[in-house]
């Protein structure tokens, strides 16, 4: 039976991609701090942020099965607010579990995979981390850290069998919203702040199901030559091509009035 393990399971994208591929068949080990088994899913107490916690989980994994085919690290966290009055608690915590969380989850599979050379690892990034969203610069930076990492991964264990992608999501409505840490220190300098983080977040909440990505994700682990990059959404990947093909200047600006 072939084996999922992910990272941030308990709700919004992962939770969509653990039931999509129980519901196929697959043996799930989903790692969180608030999740809970469920029919096909077995669930691994974690913080991410923790190196020895995400080895120690992976270890109760691996004895339970004898293989690791998808390695999702889907766990993350978001912030907001002007970069001048983000704390230094707030912005550390940003990347430790986004991109630091990751890290330490690829460390403690590879072993795994690489004796297996038949394997996926994919990460669920954000269109946020190629089109940096202002208030949302520490999670944008995050996820364009895990973008970079996941290239130089790709190279780096291609001679193991392992492949490695990314998906970029764009808004999906999901639980994150609600979860984001809002710092609104710097609202009365900063006046447009308050205003466009309430515009994103109005259209996160009306962006697309977390069970179209979950089928994406699916998509992407059976994929022989995987691209580094997919981007979730048409419109998004619109966005996308445009900053490949526009100069910087102009999509950063355009960017900027949309906000």
């Amino acid at each position: 039976m072939p084996t999922l393990v992910l990272t941030g399971g308990s709700g919004g994208i992962g939770q969509a991609t653990a039931r999509l591929f129980a519901s196929r068949g697959w043996q799930v080990f989903e790692l969180s701090r608030s999740g809970t088994n469920q029919q096909g899913i077995v669930h691994i107490a974690c913080d991410v942020t923790s190196r020895q916690a995400v080895f120690a989980a992976i270890e109760q994994v691996m004895q339970q099965t004898d293989r690791i085919d998808v390695a999702l690290s889907n766990a993350g966290m978001g912030i907001s607010g002007p970069v001048e009055f983000t704390g230094e608690e707030a912005m550390h915590r940003q990347m430790d579990v986004n991109f630091f969380g990751a890290v330490y989850f690829v460390q403690a599979v590879l072993p795994v995979l690489r004796q297996q050379r038949d394997s996926c690892i994919l990460f669920t990034s954000s269109v946020a981390g190629v089109l940096s969203v202002p208030y949302q610069s520490f999670y944008s930076a995050t996820k364009a850290a895990l973008n970079a990492l996941a290239l130089a991964l790709q190279n780096e264990v291609r001679p193991f069998g392992i492949r490695v992608s990314c998906l970029l999501p764009g808004d999906v409505a999901t639980g994150f919203t609600g979860a984001r840490n809002k710092d609104e220190q710097g609202y009365a300098v900063y006046e447009r702040a308050h205003k466009a983080i309430e515009a994103m977040e109005k259209d996160e909440q009306g962006g697309m199901k977390p069970e179209k990505m979950a089928r994406l994700l699916w998509r992407m682990a059976h994929k022989k030559s995987p691209a580094p990059f997919y981007v979730g959404g048409f419109l998004y990947r619109i966005f996308c091509f445009l900053d490949r093909i526009l100069p910087k200047r102009v999509v950063n600006r355009i960017e900027g009035m949309m906000y």
